[in-house]
């Protein structure tokens, strides 16, 4: 091969790599434009997250935005948060007391909304034949509660009531409402504080007394939704789009109870008894956070320091910021 043809022929196959590379390029980038984004959110069973999980609302909201949606269950909300902090998830929810304990940990989150109130969703109770039959009959006695969680705080609200404190009791701390059932019903434990779907299974499995049923102690018991520092500095619109979407599907709840206590009952494999009293007994709603809604989360983090469930006393605003 001569000379002029070997740099005739390395100048074809030098043009035919760029116009193959430029192609590969191309086509990477028209792909990238195509892949729909994700937003990963947490949720726990029974909850208001798992009823927009199933109502499809947050999926139709963000394919308008380019976006599709990945769903992570969890078994409480401590254990949610901490897929929060790892960044597993970008927004989740969970109750008052965990998040008090994260923001005692210093634990990188931010509440962006809460639900209405739902005092009936969490309950303190004994098993008849234990001849328990009053709180102040717990003094000295065993009570199961998920350290920290919203049943604990009304425990103990409810063991102040009856003339008691937190240290009138010996408090035992399940892993997760599941084992608190099964140390309850073998009876290694005098009392249970837990919370819906778990608390409305033992009260119609169980032959219990609920002793916080319709007494008022000034408590709302509010579920909460966070998303990662990150998530909530660099997608606002996406925050409030999540949060309206479970509004919306909070609204389609209260008018539809009946079809949601079936719709719980399917996806979470418990039976329709119990899901229809969990619902029945709540109003749904989701919306920002207000001052009333700082100043009752405050007054729980100041118990939860005054009896030395947390190290530190705590400004919850600081990751609390009031909604627009």
């Amino acid at each position: 091969m001569t000379h002029t043809k070997r740099l005739v022929t390395g100048l074809l196959l030098l043009l035919s790599a760029v116009l193959l590379l430029a192609a590969c390029g191309k086509q990477s980038s028209e792909t990238g434009s195509n892949e729909k984004k994700v937003v990963t959110i947490g949720y726990q069973k029974g909850n208001t997250l798992n009823i927009l999980k199933e109502t499809g609302y947050l999926e139709e909201e963000l394919e308008k935005e380019g976006y599709t949606v990945k769903w992570k269950m969890f078994t409480h909300g401590g254990t949610l948060l901490e897929g929060l902090y790892s960044k597993a998830i970008d927004y989740g929810h969970a109750s008052d007391g965990s998040a008090i304990f994260a923001q005692a940990s210093e634990k990188p989150l931010v509440y962006v909304g809460a639900d209405s109130p739902n005092p009936e969703g969490v309950g303190l109770m004994i098993l008849k034949e234990s001849g328990i039959t009053s709180v102040e009959q717990l003094k000295g006695k065993k009570v199961g509660v998920l350290k920290g969680g919203n049943h604990h705080y009304l425990a103990i609200l409810a063991l102040e009531k009856a003339g008691l404190t937190a240290d009138d009791v010996k408090w035992v701390y399940p892993e997760d409402a599941a084992q608190g059932r099964a140390i309850f019903e073998t009876k290694q434990v005098d009392a249970l504080a837990s919370y819906d779907p778990f608390f409305a299974s033992a009260e119609t499995e169980l032959n219990t007394l609920t002793f916080t049923e319709n007494v008022d102690y000034d408590y709302p018991n509010r579920t909460f939704y966070f998303a990662t520092p990150q998530f909530s500095k660099e997608h606002p619109e996406l925050v409030d789009l999540i949060l309206e979407a479970t509004d919306k599907s909070d609204k389609w709840a209260n008018e539809n109870k009946a079809e949601v206590a079936k719709l719980l009952s399917s996806s979470i494999g418990i039976d329709e008894k119990i899901t229809t009293k969990q619902v029945n007994r709540r109003t749904f709603g989701a919306g920002p956070i207000t001052q009333e809604i700082i100043d009752a989360q405050q007054k729980q983090a100041d118990k939860y320091f005054e009896i030395k469930l947390i190290p530190k006393k705590l400004d919850v605003s600081v990751d609390m910021p009031l909604g627009k």
